[in-house]
């Protein structure tokens, strides 16, 4: 397993979680298509460490979606750090969410206000917290996959960003990084489900 792999599925099972739950989002991880591409640019690139949002009071691993689109970043610990350093003009997220399709928008790695410089972990949270929008707001309006587990559907009357918790940061690919996230609040239906979704996710990257 790719060591990016490693850390993902790391993360969760061993993040210090005190709110919220530790229901993960069963993404697939992000790889180009074909295996001459994931050579190019997973197996030989360079890829970056994590980046994590750790919270304070209490401490643990992620912020909600909700404050981060708001730009309530109190307990958002290092939130003045740049990030991103090297990375060039701007970077993609990816979005793999279960039962629906690939999903994925750019987002500058710079901050043009005045001195221009890099992007703070606060404003990258709210960048974040905004292409997760966009993504429910996409994929509200399309039909899930035929033999998607429909109790991942997102949209108004479903999971929305409000119930979401960033915790961190992957880079996936060269150019790629995609966002770990779990669940904020214990949706019955899906809180024994948590091992399994893990086991089925590691099935499909590997």
């Amino acid at each position: 397993m790719l060591p990016h792999v490693v850390k993902w599925f790391w993360v969760q099972d061993f993040a210090i979680i005190e709110t919220g739950t530790r229901i993960f989002v069963p993404q697939r991880i992000y790889r180009p298509y074909t295996e001459a591409d994931q050579k190019r640019y997973i197996t030989e690139c360079d890829l970056k460490p994590t980046i994590y949002f750790f919270s304070s009071n209490p401490y643990e691993y992620g912020v909600t979606l909700d404050n981060a689109i708001k730009s309530k970043h109190k307990d958002l610990q290092e939130k003045d750090d740049p990030m991103f350093a090297g990375c060039g003009p701007s970077v993609s997220i990816r979005i793999e969410w279960p039962g629906y399709r690939s999903w994925t928008k750019q987002i500058p790695t710079n901050d043009f206000k005045t001195p221009k410089g890099p992007i703070t972990r606060a404003k990258l949270a709210k960048n974040l917290a905004n292409c997760v929008k966009r993504f429910i707001e996409w994929a509200a309006k399309q039909p899930m996959e035929t033999n998607a587990d429909r109790r991942w559907k997102v949209g108004p009357k479903h999971i929305k960003l409000e119930d979401l918790i960033l915790v961190s940061l992957h880079h996936v690919s060269k150019g790629s990084w995609q966002p770990q996230l779990r669940l904020r609040r214990p949706l019955p239906e899906l809180s024994v489900h948590r091992a399994r979704s893990v086991v089925a996710t590691t099935s499909m990257i590997l």
